[in-house]
């Protein structure tokens, strides 16, 4: 089965309070799955990174054997096609993991569009911060 996960990472501040999220659907648009997380403190492409590995284990645990990752980090995108090196070496752990991830799929595919074609992750990401600041403010 072939997937679409859009995922969205952010923090306020950076770093800051972090959350993760992902949004899979069907390559016709049918939503399967979506979920967020709170990371705790982070930077923004630590967050980016979490969001990928997030996308890709809701994708695996829904029977997915070709995943097309849809995000809005340029960054994430360039380092996981293997077009730019990580450097920063916190980073490394994550990418690797993300790469261990991928492979488990029989196909794959990572693309970056606007943050405007990313909404819907997007807004996981801001809900998932406004309830946590809410709820400790």
């Amino acid at each position: 089965m072939k997937v679409v996960v859009h995922v969205d990472g952010g923090s306020r501040g950076n770093p800051g309070p972090a959350a993760a999220a992902s949004v899979v659907s069907t390559a016709a648009g049918e939503i399967l799955d979506e979920a967020s997380e709170l990371l705790g403190t982070h930077t923004n492409n630590v967050a980016e990174y979490r969001a990928l590995l997030l996308g890709l284990a809701r994708a695996r645990a829904l029977g997915a054997t070709e995943v097309e990752v849809v995000n809005d980090s340029e960054l994430i995108a360039k380092q996981v096609r293997g077009l730019y090196k990580v450097k920063h070496a916190a980073m490394r752990p994550l990418h690797q993991e993300a790469m261990s991830a991928l492979r488990g799929f029989d196909a794959w595919k990572i693309r970056t569009v606007p943050r405007a074609q990313n909404a819907d992750a997007d807004a996981l990401v801001n809900a998932a911060l406004d309830g946590a600041r809410a709820t400790t403010a």
